[in-house]
């Protein structure tokens, strides 16, 4: 054993119990699968499974495998020590890439050597996705399985069914976590199919590489962002979709950086720890294994400043010890009445290690203030490292947030901009132009017919669908194209007016009700107002003012039989007014009389008038 082997089992007992308590251990397993025998190779799993295995490593995963084109026994086999290594693991993650099958609602893995000749195949030849939710179940705070396996599969075009009525699905199914804290994130939703992508890694392994690694990031909000990714890189084709669920509290892949809140430890931590591990022992051991372990750098440089320091006290020691020698030789000396010359021999070498002594003392001060000053140079480099480290994290939080909310605004307005464009769009669409006259098959009245429905439904047209394209259709048309904007003729049925017509969601037309009713939905419905209260002009409820009393038809009767009898009295004789002139003078006429122009027969002529009695 070497001099320094204490001090190293020291130094390796103190880290030990000074070091950072052990962290939460994270497990994932990356399977690619590209190198199909049965069927054309696939691009991009195996570079995706690298990828991502990178992604887990670099997030600081305890332990990552990758394999890559699996057969049947080696997919079950790397499943199996997988679950041997979750069992005191607390994030379990499983990531595979490559073709998958759902066969009457259960979904299965398919390995590299599968040929699936027939659907019976499939519960010999494949894995069951089940068997990856068992090899994640033990993990204590998440089991996340990711499967970019919803390629379109070219093997459920070539098997050959044993039963017609097997349900072979286009794409994976929908499956339901049984064990909690467990998430299942499928690259497309289930029953459709995802992109394997033109460039060299598939559209959901590059969003699932930019997103989940992110510092503090949820799971759930960023599959969130995977997903937006997705649909924008694919032309809104791929929908990615997550099943299961977790609880209340943030589960993020990779946690969040602290916030420094004062001087921060240097990149050399571990160099700063065992320096001050040997500063504390303040032996020449400790100082000398401290730098047979770091022979160079900034912390080398002060244990060596150290070591000086110590070495100087030794000498100090040294020389006094010499000096304590050198008088008591001394006093012996005077004591044995020595002779003189030995005395001064004495007495010389007493003030010459006297000397050496205060020169020693000398130098040790020099050293100690030489270290002090190192020490104090090497506390100013720690705090202005860790300034520059919290300057450079808040930067690096700055720019971060500002970047996260640049890009969220950025995509908001483009997903604006493309609904209202989508929406301008629909609204600009118009029907396809179809000739006026019926189509061969439809006749002009079942034209009529179809036209005057839509006038019906529309609340254009209060008559009869009888296919007559009479003067009332033809009004209810007019009305149509007043309320509607358009201008279509009158005279006659057409598919414009149809199509046109069709388009309208409601009642175009207003409804129009007659005195004493009221519009109720699309019909009229009679006003009934209260007692005391009538219909008035305006066709609302009104109070019904007082009337004088009036004669009743029996006052007025004895009235009535007098007047009668009065007109049915023969008329007495009256003097008419008139007169009668002759030779003898004039008279009234009688009464009965009256006076008549009496009419010469040989003349022609009239004569006098003469008075004519009955």
């Amino acid at each position: 054993m070497s001099r320094f082997g204490p001090f190293a089992l020291l130094i390796f007992a103190v880290l030990l119990a000074c070091g950072p308590a052990h962290a939460e251990k994270r497990v994932a397993l990356v399977i690619g699968n590209s190198a199909y025998k049965s069927v054309p190779r696939l691009t991009n799993p195996a570079n995706d499974a690298t990828l991502v295995g990178g992604m887990f490593k670099n997030a600081g995963f305890d332990n990552v495998e990758v394999r890559l084109d699996l057969n049947a026994a080696d997919m079950r086999r790397s499943l199996r020590e997988f679950a041997g290594r979750t069992r005191d693991a607390q994030v379990a993650v499983i990531y595979y890439a490559g073709h998958g099958i759902e066969l009457d609602g259960t979904n299965y893995l398919i390995p590299t050597d599968a040929a699936l000749e027939t659907d019976g195949d499939v519960l010999d030849e494949t894995v069951a996705l089940d068997r990856a939710l068992f090899a994640v179940e033990p993990a204590k705070q998440l089991r996340l399985v990711i499967l970019d396996a919803c390629r379109d599969n070219p093997f459920a075009k070539t098997m050959k069914r044993t039963v017609a009525s097997r349900a072979i699905g286009r794409g994976l199914a929908k499956v339901e976590a049984t064990s909690p804290n467990t998430m299942i994130a499928f690259a497309a939703k289930a029953g459709s199919t995802a992109s394997d992508g033109d460039s060299k890694n598939s559209p959901f392994a590059a969003a699932l590489v930019e997103r989940l690694p992110t510092p503090g990031l949820d799971l759930r909000k960023a599959f969130g962002f995977v997903r937006d990714d997705v649909l924008k890189n694919t032309g809104y084709k791929q929908e990615p979709y997550v099943y299961g669920s977790l609880g209340g509290d943030d589960v993020p892949l990779v946690a969040a950086k602290p916030v420094a809140t004062g001087p921060q430890a240097s990149p050399d931590s571990e160099i700063r720890r065992d320096y001050e591990l040997a500063l504390q022992l303040g032996t020449r051991e400790g100082w000398t294994a401290f730098l047979n372990r770091f022979p160079s750098g900034f912390y080398t440089d002060l244990a060596k400043g150290q070591l000086n320091k110590i070495a100087a006290e030794e000498t100090r020691t040294a020389a006094a010890d010499k000096a304590r020698q050198a008088e008591e030789e001394k006093a012996r000396l005077a004591v044995d009445r020595a002779k003189k010359a030995e005395q001064d021999k004495a007495a010389a070498a007493a003030k010459a290690a006297e000397d050496a002594q205060l020169a020693a003392e000398k130098a040790k001060q020099v050293e100690e203030a030489k270290a002090a000053a190192a020490e104090q140079r090497r506390k100013d480099a720690e705090a202005a490292v860790a300034k520059a480290l919290a300057d450079k994290q808040a930067a690096e939080k700055a720019l971060a947030d500002k970047i996260a909310n640049d890009k969220a605004a950025s995509e908001l307005a483009a997903r604006q901009a493309a609904e209202k464009k989508a929406q301008a769009d629909s609204e600009q669409k118009v029907a396809a132009v179809a000739p006026t006259q019926s189509p061969p098959g439809l006749s002009p009245q079942e034209t009529a017919k179809l036209v005057q429905s839509e006038l019906r439904r529309v609340g254009c047209l209060t008559g009869a669908s009888d296919g007559e394209w009479n003067a009332s259709a033809q009004r209810s048309l007019t009305l149509f194209n007043k309320h509607a904007g358009t201008k279509f003729d009158t005279k006659l049925a057409s598919f414009d007016a149809l199509d046109a017509l069709k388009s309208k969601q409601g009642r175009v037309c207003p409804l129009v009700c007659e005195r004493g009713f009221k519009a109720d939905g699309d019909a009229c419905v009679k006003i009934t107002c209260r007692a005391g209260y009538r219909v008035n002009d305006d066709n609302e409820c009104e109070k019904v003012q007082d009337k004088k009393p009036v004669a009743t038809r029996e006052d007025a009767k004895p009235r009535d039989d007098e007047r009668k009898k009065v007109e049915a009295a023969p008329s007495k004789p009256q003097a008419t007014g008139q007169m009668i002139c002759g030779m003898a003078g004039c008279r009234p006429i009688k009464p009965g009389c009256r006076l008549q122009e009496y009419q010469q027969r040989v003349t022609g002529g009239t004569g006098q008038p003469t008075e004519v009695c009955n």
